[in-house]
C-alpha cells in the first residue's frame, strides 16, 4: 500500500496558494486514477483507489500545514505503514519554479508542515518537492501565502498533469523513473531541423 500526502491549507481562501502545491496535487492525482471521493479521517480527507495495480490512500491533513504531523502519523498508525510507503508532496522553495525532486529522508529546511510530519513519524519518508522559486530571505510567508499567478500557470497545470500521469512509478518505489519521466513530458517539442527545400522521406 502506497500513502500519498498532499500538504496544504483547508479552506477555498487557500486553494489556489502555492503553499497549497501539495493539495493541488494529491487532487490532480486522484482524479486522473479515478479514486473514490475524498471523505474525513484522520483528521483530513482521504481517497483510495490503486496505481499500477497498488492500493494507494489520497491523504489531504485539514489541520493546517503547521499541524499536518497529527493527521499523517494517524493514518500511518492505523495502516501500519513504514516511512517507505508514504510520499510528502510539498511546496519547495529551494527549488526552481516548475521543477520537482525526490528525496527520501533529510531535514525539513524551515517548512512547517514537514517539521510537524518529522515529528510524528520521524525523517525517513519519501516527498516529492515541487519547486515554487524563492522570493527572497525577507518575503518568504507573504509569497508562499499568495495565488500562483497567471504566468505561473503556463507551467502548473502541465506539471500538474504530469505528476498524476506518472504517479504508478511512485507506487512501485521508482522515484528516479518517476522524476525523469516528467522532466519528458514538460521538455518543450524540439524544432524541425529540416531545411525547408528539403523533402523528409
Amino acid at each position: 500500500m502506497l500513502l500519498l500526502v498532499g500538504l496544504g491549507n483547508p479552506g477555498n481562501e487557500h486553494k489556489r496558494q502555492r503553499h497549497n502545491v501539495g493539495f493541488m496535487a494529491a487532487d490532480a492525482i486522484a482524479d486522473r486514477h479515478q479514486f473514490s471521493p475524498f471523505r474525513k479521517r484522520f483528521h483530513g480527507e482521504i481517497a483510495e483507489g490503486h496505481l499500477d495495480g497498488t492500493k494507494a490512500l489520497i491523504l489531504k491533513p485539514l489541520t493546517y500545514m503547521n499541524l499536518s504531523g497529527k493527521s499523517v502519523g494517524e493514518a500511518a498508525h492505523f495502516y501500519k505503514l513504514p516511512p517507505g510507503q508514504i510520499v510528502v508532496m510539498h511546496d519547495e522553495l529551494d527549488l526552481a519554479a516548475g521543477k520537482i525532486r525526490m528525496k527520501t529522508g533529510g531535514g525539513h529546511a524551515g517548512h512547517n508542515g514537514l517539521r510537524s510530519v518529522d515529528a510524528a513519524i520521524g525523517p525517513n519518508y519519501r516527498r516529492l518537492r515541487i519547486g515554487i522559486g524563492h522570493p527572497g530571505k525577507d518575503r518568504v510567508l507573504g509569497y508562499v501565502l499568495q495565488n500562483f499567478s497567471k504566468d505561473e500557470q503556463v507551467w502548473l497545470d502541465p506539471l500538474l498533469d504530469a505528476i498524476a500521469a506518472n504517479a504508478g512509478l511512485l507506487a512501485r518505489g521508482d522515484d528516479a523513473g518517476f522524476m525523469n519521466r516528467v522532466a519528458l513530458l514538460l521538455q518543450p517539442p524540439k524544432a524541425d531541423k529540416t531545411p525547408k527545400n528539403e523533402v523528409k522521406d
